[in-house]
């Protein structure tokens, strides 16, 4: 299977809306499937943020095993399965994994791998510097792994970890 190589751009404002068309488009697709909100993840959901250009969006659904026949529907309309950490989502992206637009993660509601987007999706957008370091690993990522899009993923879980750790770690949550 051919892979897109791992290329950073600079923020770009359409990004919002682009997310905006497609979970319009999505909630009508998943419908049967659907156990909570269509929500905008990865960095383009970060404002400023430098990113591969794919729109990252995460599904709710009541479980991986219940939202498996969307996967034929996901299908049908342009998306393509891969059986990426399937213990914990359903990996989709379009048009196809050579030349990426979207990312869709079909991902149980209320499970850790959506808390934990959510969390860093947010903790990202409200702190300055702390993008700032992410966004500097995720340059010296892309150059270091500019072909291998699963060493630059790795590259960035340590970071993500201890950036979840420390919220974790706040009173009250």
């Amino acid at each position: 299977m051919v892979d897109a190589a791992v290329e950073l751009v600079d923020y770009d404002v359409d990004w919002p809306r682009r997310f905006v068309a497609e979970r319009s488009f999505l909630a009508e697709v998943l419908a049967p499937w659907s156990a909570g909100p269509i929500e905008h993840v990865g960095s383009t959901a970060i404002p400023g943020m430098a990113a591969k250009p794919v729109i990252d969006m995460m599904a709710a659904v009541e479980s991986l095993d219940a939202s498996r026949p969307a996967l034929a529907a996901l299908e049908r309309v342009g998306y393509c399965y891969a059986p990426y950490r399937s213990d914990v989502m359903h990996w989709l992206c379009k048009p196809n994994p050579a030349v990426r637009t979207r990312h869709l993660h079909l991902v149980p509601f209320g499970s850790v791998l959506w808390h934990d987007r959510i969390l860093f999706r947010d903790r990202l957008g409200a702190d300055a510097a702390l993008a700032a370091e992410y966004l500097a690993l995720k340059r010296e990522l892309a150059v270091r792994h500019a072909m291998d899009r699963e060493a630059y993923t790795d590259g960035k879980g340590p970071f993500i970890e201890r950036v979840l750790k420390e919220i974790r770690a706040r009173p009250g949550l």
